[in-house]
């Protein structure tokens, strides 16, 4: 039942992280077989998400590790679909993203998605990478500013580029 419920945002953070659909689903299935076997050592039971998380993101990191050569090529999906009035205007957003995402690293992309995708706190974010508060700030900081630099350079002259942390 609680994987069942977790399921579709262990998903998206897999998709996210890996940018390959194949390896995305790959590393949820592990993810699910490494949660079934470890849930024992799950001390505070109410924590079950931000462990699921944790668990999902050490996985997808080591499976990028692993995977290094291979291309990556995601089809972004929101987890809940906002009310865009534009539907052309949605799909070219999504492009922006996607192409400033594939200049990260996967250290890079996991951060940025346990922080704007799922919503945590940077001290949640840094739980669930297994490193300290400064570590994720650090990475969120250079990520950031390596998407801000692609999404100017994609868009060029007349747009903006994103300022005050928003990704998207």
């Amino acid at each position: 039942m609680l994987a069942a419920e977790a399921f579709p945002r262990v998903t998206g953070v897999a998709q996210l992280i890996l940018r390959d659909p194949e390896l995305a689903r790959d590393a949820v299935q592990e993810t699910l077989i490494r949660a079934w076997r470890d849930l024992r050592s799950l001390r505070d039971p109410s924590r079950f998400d931000a462990w699921l998380h944790r668990t999902a993101v050490r996985t997808c990191l080591n499976v990028a590790r692993r995977r290094r050569h291979r291309p990556i090529e995601v089809e972004l999906s929101p987890l809940d679909a906002p009310g865009v009035p534009d539907h052309s205007t949605r799909i070219a957003d999504r492009e922006v993203v996607d192409a400033a995402l594939r200049r990260l690293t996967p250290e890079g992309r996991a951060v940025i998605v346990l922080h704007f995708y799922l919503g945590l706190s940077l001290p949640e974010t840094a739980a669930a990478l297994g490193v300290p508060v400064g570590t994720a700030k650090s990475r969120l900081h250079r990520s950031l500013a390596t998407m801000r630099v692609a999404i100017s350079v994609d868009d060029g002259p007349g747009h903006a580029p994103l300022t005050g942390g928003h990704v998207a």
